[in-house]
């Protein structure tokens, strides 16, 4: 069989035609999700069940014929794995036990710990490899050190970071160790994703543009590389997209900094931009506006063609610049792939 398409692009090819897939494809727009997860009972409760995780994954590959799954998880698990306390508010979102003192963080886990906790997302990566179409690109991911981090410090999620960005100041060496015990959990976490069947990791770094100059490379870009060179030491050739999201100017040599085999962007950057600066470097990966699958119609045809253009003459994934919100149109997905693959 023809390599996969998704695996073609992250070697560098520039293919006819972008493959397409969508961040948070499996999810709260999709009435077929939201029946599974009524049946899982809660939202944790889904993530830790692998055969019901692996049928919302499945769920949109079903549907649209994605070129790509991402396997069904939360960027939370890993902490709840190191020990933290990790429920979710209906309405809200996550909460988790606050690490904002020595004693608190002496109170973790080791990395090498976390795979009891973990095992049942393994098994749903195994459930999906056998149960995916042949074409389908299986991807796994985990979230970046500094972005779980804040959850960590903040017990919650913040606007602006302000409760990790001010340990990180008052408190240096515990910021520091947080991160530390992050990166060498996800470098196992990722690793075992990897030998459960995953061919390809993403690392999230949602908050990666709230960290400036110097603290942006040494807590997105530095974690972001070590972790991909542990991967591929020890999966030689297992591909990663990095996202380290509003990164503006500093998305500018993050692949080579890095070793990522794709840079996943944003739409606070224009298409055009990033195809001169970073497109330059290998695969890049987006950038639609998630707003476009609510609001749908000519503007949704528009930029998506708009986006096609401006990477077409590099290795391109089209995505999104963020994940798609629980408000979007089922139908406006179709719209977005029907653009993409020459059909509207």
């Amino acid at each position: 069989m023809a390599e996969k398409t998704i695996l073609r692009a992250l070697k560098g090819e520039v293919l006819p035609t972008p493959p397409i897939w969508m961040m948070r494809q499996a999810g709260r727009y999709l009435p077929e999700y939201k029946a599974t997860r009524a049946q899982a009972g809660d939202f944790l409760s889904l993530c830790y069940n692998p055969d019901l995780a692996a049928e919302v994954t499945l769920q949109p590959i079903r549907r649209y014929g994605f070129d790509a799954a991402i396997l069904f998880a939360d960027i939370l698990l890993l902490p709840q794995a190191l020990g933290a306390d990790l429920w979710f508010v209906t309405g809200e979102g996550p909460r988790l036990s606050t690490i904002t003192q020595q004693s608190e963080f002496d109170a973790l886990k080791p990395a090498s710990e976390v795979h009891e906790t973990l095992s049942p997302i393994y098994e749903t990566v195994k459930i999906l490899k056998r149960e995916l179409p042949a074409e389908t690109t299986l991807i796994g991911f985990a979230g970046a050190p500094w972005t779980v981090a804040t959850y960590m410090i903040a017990g919650r999620g913040t606007k602006d970071q302000g409760p990790a960005h001010a340990l990180k100041a008052e408190n240096r060496a515990l910021f520091e160790a947080i991160l530390e015990r992050l990166t060498e959990g996800t470098i196992e976490y990722l690793s075992k994703q990897i030998e459960a069947g995953a061919e390809v990791v993403k690392l999230f770094d949602s908050w990666a543009g709230s960290l400036k100059g110097e603290d942006f490379d040494r807590y997105a870009l530095a974690p972001a590389k070590r972790i991909i060179a542990e991967l591929k030491a020890r999966h030689p050739g297992i591909p990663v997209i990095a996202f380290p999201r509003e990164a503006g100017e500093k998305y500018v040599g993050f692949a080579k900094a890095t070793g990522a085999d794709c840079v996943a962007l944003d739409n606070s950057v224009a298409p055009e931009w990033a195809a001169a600066n970073v497109q330059v470097d290998g695969c890049v990966q987006g950038n639609l506006a998630s707003s476009h699958m609510v609001t749908g119609g000519e503007a949704l045809v528009r930029e998506t063609r708009e986006i096609v253009q401006a990477f077409s003459k590099g290795p391109h994934i089209f995505n999104l610049g963020h994940g798609i919100t629980p408000d979007a149109d089922p139908e406006n997905v179709q719209l977005m792939i029907d653009t993409v693959r020459g059909g509207a």
